[in-house]
């Protein structure tokens, strides 16, 4: 069985209860004694493009947030898997993202939580976080903003604290690009966010996941000192 197949009581399977219906989840718990300081949604790429929760980035990124000791967890959107619903192209799938952050609080409530995703997960997973005031803190990883379809200009002006991690040979978002586009935020947001380029990374970070881990944590571990490295989860 893959790592994404095995049960014990740290990671289960969930359904969640959205508006278009159910939706599958899977959700890692620190073992005990670890404290619960922070929750984390991860939301994965564009559903019409093989996408789903199980997609390497959305995976390392939440192997990430599980070693620092966060309760984690992803979510197919609706109509992947066995989420019930059909595609929504952004609108529904932010509600998906609301449901999934419900959830978080529900099962701790209290706890801070974080907004995460990869590409379309990120346009619709930030977007989310930037209007919701139980999310403290947004990371955003291979941001495709060249693709006019999905339009980014929301973080211009989101002051919550946000790392963007990018591949420099992200074939939807080139780098140029990407580094004007920061410069449009306000003085407030831009002041929030932490931008890293990859090098030779491409949109999937290629190669380089390890290296895409390394930057969460470093952010992580900067902003939250007390959060401390669990031994890797196999």
């Amino acid at each position: 069985m893959g790592a994404d197949q095995e049960m014990d009581t740290t990671h289960k399977e969930v359904a969640l209860r959205g508006p278009a219906g159910r939706l599958e989840g899977l959700l890692w718990v620190p073992k005990p004694p670890q404290e619960i300081r922070l929750a984390a949604v991860v939301s994965h790429p564009h559903p019409l493009y093989q996408g789903t929760m199980h997609n390497k980035v959305v995976y390392q990124t939440a192997k990430a947030l599980d070693s620092l000791g966060l309760a984690v967890l992803r979510f197919n959107f609706r109509g992947v898997g066995a989420s019930e619903g059909s595609y929504d192209h952004g609108r529904g799938e932010e509600d998906d993202v609301r449901t999934a952050l419900d959830y978080l609080q529900a099962q701790f409530s209290g706890i801070p939580l974080l907004a995460a995703g990869f590409s379309f997960g990120a346009w619709v997973g930030l977007r989310a976080g930037c209007l919701d005031p139980r999310v403290i803190e947004l990371i955003g990883l291979g941001l495709p903003i060249d693709d006019r379809k999905l339009g980014f200009d929301y973080l211009s002006t989101c002051t919550k604290p946000k790392l963007l991690i990018q591949g420099e040979s992200d074939q939807y978002a080139a780098r140029s690009h990407f580094e004007s586009f920061v410069q449009t935020f306000n003085p407030e947001a831009a002041k929030a966010t932490r931008v890293v380029f990859i090098p030779a990374a491409d949109h999937f970070f290629t190669g380089h996941l390890d290296e895409m881990a390394d930057a969460l944590r470093g952010w992580m571990t900067a902003r939250h000192p007390n959060l401390k490295l669990a031994p890797p989860r196999e």
